[in-house]
């Protein structure tokens, strides 16, 4: 099993920012990569950025380009995301998920409990 742990939420007026941290532990040679998802309420899970583990490829959604920036550290097996110029529309909990397999948007197969992240304006 694999568990992930997120940290680094908090409250930030909008324009500021903010550094979300996910540590792993457990079997994590095996995983592939990892991820960042957020949910406001009342909407859906959506997909915020992800990397690979290895060769450190990024992919980002489309609201969070140039803004946010995912990467790594290897040695304390970490993934970090990076959130400026963060808007009132960015409020959300964000969770960190990790994959076996894949590094889009969808069939993560680990999950954080998440870290609550809310934007004043």
């Amino acid at each position: 099993q694999v568990r992930l742990v997120e940290s680094g939420g908090g409250l930030v007026q909008a324009g500021g920012s903010l550094r979300l941290s996910c540590a792993a532990s457990g079997r994590t040679l095996g995983l592939y990569a990892r991820a960042w998802f957020r949910q406001a309420p009342g909407k859906e899970r959506e997909f915020v950025a992800s990397i690979v583990w290895s060769g450190g490829s990024t992919y980002y959604a489309d609201s969070v380009k140039g803004r946010f920036t995912v990467s790594r550290d290897n040695a304390k097996n970490t993934v970090y995301l990076q959130m400026n110029s963060l808007k009132p529309e960015d409020t959300a909990t964000y969770y960190c998920a990790a994959s076996l397999s894949t590094w889009g948007t969808a069939g993560y197969d680990y999950w954080g409990q998440g870290t609550q992240v809310t934007v004043s304006s």
